[in-house]
């Protein structure tokens, strides 16, 4: 995560995670009511920012604000979000988007929208559900308030597996941040004396509301010893270079086949833009194509109204296995 060992906690699931920090981090005052999240987040996201919202007694129709895709294109322009934190300014209370959008793989410069955010007084979240294990990141660097993460995508820890919470050490002994309150939060040097007022413990682990769940913890400690020993550095080398070939398979066999059926990668072709997803947009075949794909043992992922997403995992995945998908892909076409 590019975090300090205090910064960072594995409990609870994601969107539990988002909501408990939310309440610390989402403060509507005075005109300062306004959050700042992009179009066509992950549903999830969308339906937390929008109970927030509520639940302060305001209005999604005036205080959310989603950032589109400029007309005819599929991603969104950074330059139109850093343009839009400037525009509404003081009236912004937070900034809450996905580091890596689920639908189209898209990269967000967390750093620059982190820095544009605080330059209005706003705080600065991030859900990195599709990042973790994915990006390289750099949370303390960049400056983030907070984060969460989901253990259950490229951190292979099974679905509704743990989650993180990243809070920033600025944050981390801070009084003046409300926030929902458990005993597995209470400082754990005198959690059992079972005193009554709440005295969180130092960092991210004061967010904390109940036991671990050790089962999964169990499970995701085993995938994240093989993280630690294969080092987020040569994981992304390797997804970089294999999601480029990949990328090579899918043009080549779309020229093949362009009387048939034209793929359209709608992922940034930056690198640096991008993590191991792909998704592609198939004209003149869409649902009908990723069926057969299914159908011939390809593990991939359908998101509508018509993206099919692929993404090679540099831990387990290889480049034959790109070649393969190519194969599957000429005769799902076909």
């Amino acid at each position: 995560m590019g975090a300090k060992p205090e910064e960072v906690v594995i409990t609870h699931s994601l969107t539990t995670n988002l909501h408990l920090l939310m309440v610390s981090f989402y403060r509507p005052e005075g005109k300062r009511t306004k959050i700042i999240c992009e179009a066509k987040a992950f549903p999830s996201d969308a339906y937390a920012l929008e109970s927030q919202i509520k639940f302060h007694g305001l209005k999604t129709e005036t205080d959310l604000i989603e950032i589109e895709p400029r007309e005819g294109e599929h991603l969104i322009n950074e330059e139109d979000v850093l343009n839009k934190i400037a525009e509404v300014g003081e009236e912004l209370a937070m900034i809450m988007i996905g580091g890596v959008n689920y639908y189209t793989g898209q990269l967000f410069d967390m750093k620059k929208i982190t820095e544009a955010g605080h330059a209005v007084g706003a705080t600065v979240g991030f859900d990195l559900a599709h990042a973790a294990g994915n990006i390289n990141l750099k949370l303390n660097d960049w400056g983030v308030d907070f984060a969460a993460w989901c253990g259950y995508k490229y951190l292979n820890s099974s679905p509704g597996g743990v989650s993180g919470m990243f809070v920033h050490e600025r944050h981390a002994n801070s009084p003046r941040l409300p926030r929902f309150a458990g005993w597995w939060g209470y400082d754990k040097e005198t959690r059992f004396q079972m005193e009554p007022g709440f005295k969180p413990m130092y960092g991210a682990e004061g967010w904390q509301l109940s036991n671990a769940p050790i089962l999964g913890m169990a499970a995701h400690l085993a995938s994240l010893d093989l993280f630690d020993e294969a080092g987020m550095d040569r994981i992304g080398e390797k997804r970089d270079s294999m999601t480029a070939f990949l990328e090579f398979v899918i043009e080549d066999i779309s020229e093949k086949n362009k009387d048939r059926c034209t793929l359209e990668i709608i992922t940034p072709k930056d690198l640096k833009k991008r993590g191991a997803q792909l998704s592609i947009v198939a004209h003149g075949q869409g649902r009908a194509l990723f069926d057969e794909l299914t159908r011939q043992g390809v593990i991939a992922d359908w998101r509508e109204p018509n993206v099919i997403r692929i993404a090679p995992a540099p831990l387990y995945n290889s480049y034959e296995d790109c070649y393969r998908f190519g194969q599957c892909l000429q005769n799902a076409i076909q």
